[in-house]
């Protein structure tokens, strides 16, 4: 638990090259390809984390005055993804749930329940924060592991039956994504998506990336459209003309730059990948296709996921006003859209029409769920002592975005409430899938 514990706090972009390069040395690469590939990997990580930062610190600083100009005045407080994974790892689940996870993947790698080895250790703490709901509920912390395994294991099969569209959408080859925020909202893309195929005129709407280019020629460029984009929040924000264009601009660059992180970090990775498949065509035949399991943020540069998130900035806020029944201000995470997006994109084929009415969708039931699951939140973060927001009072309540807005933690929670039955369901359902996944592997083994 030290040793891990240790790995985990020097963050992503220290951990991620030690472990890919132990990886690829296990893997038979030569030790100096592999030192490389783990240093890109870990660049490709430093560099997405700068853009990142760069979205991050010009957007929220606009989605604040946002807040200010349409008078938002909800007493759900959104205090961000990295409050949510302090209050997660900061639980008795959390310090449990990296060794817990490990052993849980290996479990579903050995009975072929799934195809991915997930190296995402970091964003353990989707699953841990289920648990710790739970723990709080249920007063037992048995029964929060069981529900952050439960949490996993449906996570660890989406994002199986996702890879394919990451490798063919997102041009991620041997990579699968299963990012508990992420891949959340694939079952709501897959129904959704489905229902517009059978609308007519919906069903011929096509707007991707590439008929954007063509229509508005160097103008549908990603760089052209966040720049667009940018300008457009800035005066909704109502910022003087250097602000405005100073938004405008650096949204431009990160449309531009998060795909050229990405690239190289995928560099890294191409060693590991190949020595990976290699490895199971020369020693485990009748295993199939191996994914690595990353972190989402190698695969938000799509421009499908970085327009569409960005048009829906104000109106998620517009919406948080509108809808009956919601009490959460979404403000802390508004820069963390993207991720939602990362693998409806593959659902979506990169539709940007489809994208964006499936995240109208799921932005409406992110803030009911965010606004519902805000008592345990709170609950939560009191008995870790997390640091409650400055000038909130003792009724103030605490949510996020990511995690506590994601369909699956609430439905676990949910089902739990209703103890025997409740389980009894849970634990048929999730067998069901891992069932349906593992004859999935094996029938494209054999097809191999």
């Amino acid at each position: 638990m030290s040793v891990l514990n240790f790995i985990v706090d020097l963050g992503a972009s220290v951990m991620m090259p030690i472990i890919f390069t132990i990886f690829a040395f296990a893997l038979g690469v030569k030790f100096g390809k592999a030192l490389k590939a783990g240093l890109l990997v870990g660049i490709g990580f430093i560099g997405l984390n700068l853009v990142i930062g760069l979205l991050t610190d010009n957007l929220g600083p606009a989605a604040q005055q946002m807040v200010k100009n349409f008078g938002l005045n909800l007493h759900v407080i959104d205090v961000g993804w990295p409050a949510a994974a302090a209050i997660a790892f900061g639980s008795k689940v959390g310090a449990l749930m990296i060794p817990i996870g490990l052993i849980v993947n290996i479990v579903m790698l050995i009975t072929k329940t799934t195809q991915t080895v997930n190296i995402d250790i970091w964003n353990y703490w989707h699953f841990a924060f289920t648990g710790a709901m739970v723990s709080v509920l249920t007063g037992s912390t048995l029964w929060g592991i069981f529900a952050a395994v439960i949490n996993m294991i449906v996570i660890m099969v989406i994002g199986d039956l996702t890879a394919k569209g990451v490798e063919e959408q997102l041009g991620l080859e041997g990579v699968s994504i299963p990012h508990g925020f992420s891949a959340s909202f694939v079952p709501i893309a897959i129904v959704i998506n489905k229902i517009l195929d059978f609308i007519p005129g919906i069903n011929k709407i096509e707007i991707n990336a590439e008929s954007l280019q063509k229509k508005f020629g160097v103008f549908g460029e990603p760089v052209f459209l966040g720049t667009m984009i940018g300008a457009l929040l800035g005066i909704i924000a109502k910022y003087n003309v250097k602000g405005i264009l100073t938004l405008a601009v650096t949204m431009g660059a990160v449309l531009e730059l998060i795909p050229k992180m990405a690239s190289i970090l995928m560099e890294g990775l191409m060693p590991v990948s190949e020595a990976t498949q290699k490895l199971i065509e020369t020693k485990f035949k009748n295993r199939g296709k191996l994914y690595i399991g990353l972190d989402s943020a190698v695969s938000i540069g799509h421009p499908t996921t970085l327009v569409v998130s960005l048009i829906l900035v104000p109106v998620t806020l517009l919406l948080s006003v509108i809808i009956p029944g919601n009490s959460f201000l979404p403000f802390a995470s508004l820069a963390g859209l993207p991720f939602m997006f990362v693998l409806i994109v593959p659902v979506t084929k990169g539709n940007v029409f489809r994208t964006f009415i499936v995240g109208l969708v799921i932005i409406i039931c992110g803030l009911l769920i965010g606004s519902n699951l805000a008592p345990l939140f709170t609950e939560a973060a009191k008995l870790v002592k997390f640091g409650m927001p400055k000038g909130s009072t003792g009724s103030t309540l605490i949510s996020s975005i990511d995690y506590a807005s994601s369909p699956l933690p609430w439905v676990i929670i949910q089902f739990l409430k209703y103890k025997v039955i409740g389980v009894a369901a849970i634990v048929v359902s999730t067998l069901s899938l891992m069932i349906y996944n593992r004859k999935r592997i094996v029938k494209a083994n054999v097809e191999q």
